[in-house]
């Protein structure tokens, strides 16, 4: 049997194993999506990589193409006098500047097109959404280490599930308790952040029934990496039991109503986290996290605001102008204090320590003498070593 020579072996592995990996991703859920939205940004994907290989596919070809006419020996004619072709400057530059115009129109038309803040205006491809039709609402809070999803028009919520109905279009108002994150449902949408004390919105819808899986994107800490959520398509019929089950499962393990005053235990910091749910949930409870209001005597934002504007606060010239209304940073978190930065602290706040980059020479001046050269030596720093060095240092 005629066996192939190393290095012929070692790229036939190679191929093998390039083509492995780009076949490896074609099964993903971001290139295979389950939701209108996900699927226009996979051509919106598909369409820039086309673009973009218009100019790489060429290139690639036409150097193995030069290499081989110009070789030594080969026969190509050197023209020394040669220095300017309008042709060829004409498609060496034409071309890029055709393909980036294309890519700035396709970037302008689907950042409007596709912003989460849009409501979806076509349930799948040549199904608009029917006139009336009002979305699923359901708010997304992200929580150390675990997703929080409240359904306020069904009155429950569920912790690390998600589940939608399939061919209903879903508005998500998304906030963070602590840290910002990002809600990623690659099969359904895009990245949206959530951060704390401010709200964002992805609208979104799914079509094909299925168990996906949802994540956080952005780095949070020690349980970022199983801070996952099931997200269910169904039929709306599933959904609907779905909902009956969730709500007698709230009530079967003592979970009952989430109010702002077991959700603070909800808050604190946990990994791996099962999924569980909520029998019922305070109506205002996404507000008042939002608003960081959650803890007991507490003001929420809208109450500051509506007293600073009270106190003159629309007036610049009013006495008690902004009294009210307290500066973006200092938004406190869950559970505790926001540490204050070093930059902002006095310098009997910062504490001290001892100085251990200072000579340690005997008689150096310091400030008496800037210039002095003991100054400068920093040699007792070093650890001293047995030997002729550490004798004549000593």
């Amino acid at each position: 049997m005629r066996t192939f020579p190393y290095p012929r072996r070692a790229a036939a592995l190679a191929v093998a194993g390039v083509a492995a990996l780009l076949l490896a991703g074609c099964g993903g859920p971001v290139l295979d999506p389950a939701g209108d939205i996900a699927r226009q940004q996979r051509n919106l994907i598909f369409i820039s990589t086309g673009l973009m290989l218009l100019i790489i596919v060429p290139v690639m070809v036409l150097t193995v193409l030069f290499a081989w006419r110009y070789r030594k020996g080969g026969g190509g004619k050197y023209d020394p006098k040669f220095d300017h072709s309008t042709s060829l400057e004409l498609v060496i530059w034409s071309a890029p500047l055709l393909i980036i115009i294309a890519l700035g129109a396709l970037t302008w038309a689907s950042t409007h097109l596709l912003d989460p803040f849009r409501p979806v205006s076509q349930i799948t491809r040549g199904q608009p959404v029917a006139r009336g039709v009002k979305p699923l609402h359901v708010q997304v809070v992200a929580l150390d280490w675990k997703w929080l999803f409240i359904y306020p028009d069904l009155g429950f919520a569920t912790v690390n599930e998600l589940a939608l109905p399939v061919n209903v279009p879903v508005r998500f108002d998304i906030t963070s308790t602590n840290m910002m994150n990002t809600f990623h449902a690659p099969t359904m949408a895009g990245m949206v952040y959530a951060m704390p004390g401010m709200r964002s919105t992805l609208h979104a819808v799914m079509n094909r029934p299925g168990a996906y899986e949802g994540q956080s994107s952005n780095y949070s800490g020690a349980g970022f990496s199983d801070m996952r959520f099931r997200l269910l398509a169904t039929s709306r019929a599933d959904f609907d039991r779905w909902v009956a089950a969730q709500r007698a499962s709230g009530r079967t393990n003592n979970r009952g109503a989430l109010q702002a005053a077991n959700f603070m235990a909800l808050a604190r910091p946990s990994e791996k986290v099962p999924p569980m749910a909520f029998a019922s949930v305070q109506p205002d409870l996404f507000k008042r996290i939002v608003e960081r209001c959650i803890e007991p005597g507490k003001p929420c934002m809208s109450d500051t605001m509506a007293h600073d504007r009270a106190a003159g606060g629309g007036d610049p010239h009013a006495p008690q102008a902004g009294a009210g209304m307290p500066a973006g940073r200092n938004s406190q978190p869950l559970g505790g204090d926001k540490p204050e930065g070093a930059l902002f602290k006095d310098n009997d706040e910062k504490g001290s320590a001892p100085n251990v980059s200072k000579p340690r020479e005997p008689g150096a001046p310091g400030v008496t003498d800037p210039g002095n050269q003991k100054n400068r030596n920093l040699s007792l720093l070093i650890p001293a070593v047995a030997g002729p060095a550490a004798t004549a240092r000593g």
